[in-house]
């Protein structure tokens, strides 16, 4: 027989929710703790929270199972990227962007021009992880000979990445956000122009008139030359190992899927390794796996090129297990329900249920450690909400991906923040500052929150004219 479950009471869920967050918070302030491991340890945690409203041990342990399920699918694409970037790099597909990357951009427009390049590579392929991945990484090596800071050039790669992922019908996490919310894709997207045109632009401004302050700057012509002359001698550099770039973009823009599309691009990259630069096939499947290494004794050069492989993502993997399952636990329980309907009733107005939704996408994002699982959670919850003020689903969608989506790389514990954070090299703290796009975008939502100014209603029902109203008249 199943136990009685009940709900949580706001006191309890507050303290199931603080149990959860406390374990993290102290684990890596006071231990510097991995977080894979303080995510796995709160989940046990809340096990006799669960189990003390009512829940088996085997209800408790289905709410994680079900929910790390879903980890699956991006669990994959983040193997394939992996793999992908070890191939790009044997290839010479990263050296040659970053060699003529270097020759071809001056310091003044660097950043405007990274942003650009960016947000047409994700808009193209639909994937943010993909385009920092390789474009990424090849424009940090560019911008690090032309002596921009790490963090700026980073926050100009991301907010460029992430643009695209949101304007692009390919992106995962664009099909997501309206199927959570009762919407259609192309609405959303269209919807989203209102307020991710308006803080582009303003990026693209700011980041222009930051590569002002670079205009002068002294390049270091030794460090420069002596990696460019590294990537010209170590590699075979020009058009050819540019197309797997060409194939993935091609696969991708004809709505193929995600998975099968990655890897073949990382293969095109593994047969012009071994074809055209001379590895061998063992040494192309070792890449495969373990990354691309080298030991040129040029710092730059090795700390460019030392990337990818499949094994650079499992503790990545890791992370989106246990955060799902944490998300799964706090879900299943009722926590997040419970905080909310506590004040679901007051929202009366547009511009607070702006403010609710943004500060929901926010903290679930922190408590799920996943981008997924905020859209599920943040659309499931205040939806209807929406609904009840007779909002279309493009306005809630179209919030969860101004916030959830845009930001979900400055979390550091989220699987977006360390997968940007070790793709690129930079730490979180470092480039959170300069990702313009993902601070600006909310604050233009919370705008047209509080004017009411295009968030749309739908159409009510015409009200029907009653026959004895006519027969009377």
């Amino acid at each position: 027989m199943e136990t009685d479950i009940r709900k949580p009471s706001f006191i309890y869920a507050l303290l199931m929710l603080f149990a959860a967050i406390a374990v993290i918070s102290v684990g890596i302030l006071a231990f510097d703790a991995p977080i894979q491991i303080l995510m796995f340890i709160s989940m046990l945690v809340l096990i006799p929270f669960m189990m003390g409203l009512g829940y088996s041990y085997k209800q408790v342990e289905k709410s994680m199972l079900s929910s790390m399920s879903k980890a699956l699918q991006p669990s994959l694409i983040l193997l394939t990227v992996g793999i992908l970037i070890g191939a790009w790099i044997a290839s010479g597909t990263v050296p040659t962007l970053i060699y003529y990357g270097i020759k071809a951009i001056s310091p003044q427009f660097f950043l405007v021009t990274t942003l650009l390049f960016c947000s047409l590579v994700s808009v193209a392929t639909g994937t943010s992880w993909g385009t920092i991945g390789t474009a990424g990484i090849a424009m940090m090596g560019v911008g690090t000979t032309l002596g921009i800071p790490v963090g700026v050039t980073a926050g100009a790669i991301i907010s460029g990445a992430y643009f695209g992922d949101k304007m692009s019908p390919l992106s995962d996490t664009t099909n997501l956000a309206p199927t959570v919310s009762g919407g259609d894709l192309f609405s959303h997207i269209k919807h989203m122009l209102w307020t991710t045109v308006p803080a582009y632009l303003i990026t693209a401004i700011i980041f222009t008139f930051i590569g002002f302050k670079y205009s002068g700057a002294t390049v270091d012509a030794a460090s420069v030359n002596e990696l460019t002359s590294y990537l010209a001698e170590a590699f075979n550099l020009g058009l050819v190992p540019m197309i797997p770039v060409i194939v993935l973009i091609g696969m991708l823009m004809l709505k193929k899927p995600a998975i099968p599309a990655i890897f073949i691009g990382a293969a095109v990259g593994g047969i012009i390794a071994i074809v055209y630069q001379g590895f061998s096939f063992s040494d192309t499947i070792s890449i495969f796996y373990n990354g691309y290494g080298v030991e040129s004794g040029i710092e730059m050069a090795d700390s460019l090129l030392q990337r990818g492989g499949l094994v650079s993502m499992l503790a990545l993997i890791a992370l989106f297990l246990f955060a799902l399952g944490l998300g799964g636990m706090l879900a299943e329980s009722g926590v997040l329900e419970a905080l909310i309907a506590s004040f679901a009733d007051k929202i009366q107005s547009t511009g607070v249920l702006t403010l609710v939704t943004i500060l929901v996408s926010y903290a679930t994002l922190a408590i799920g450690g996943s981008v997924y699982f905020s859209t599920v959670m943040g659309g499931t919850l205040m939806r209807p909400i929406f609904e009840r003020l007779n909002l279309k689903p493009e306005n809630l969608s179209r919030i969860l991906e101004d916030t959830g989506t845009q930001s979900s790389s400055l979390v550091p514990w989220t699987g977006s923040g360390i997968y940007t954070a070790g793709a690129l090299g930079v730490a979180t703290g470092a480039y959170l500052p300069f990702c313009f796009l993902a601070l600006i975008t909310p604050l233009v939502s919370l705008f047209y929150g509080f004017t009411g100014l295009t968030m749309t209603e739908k159409d009510r029902p015409k009200k029907k004219t009653s026959m004895k109203t006519v027969e009377a008249s």
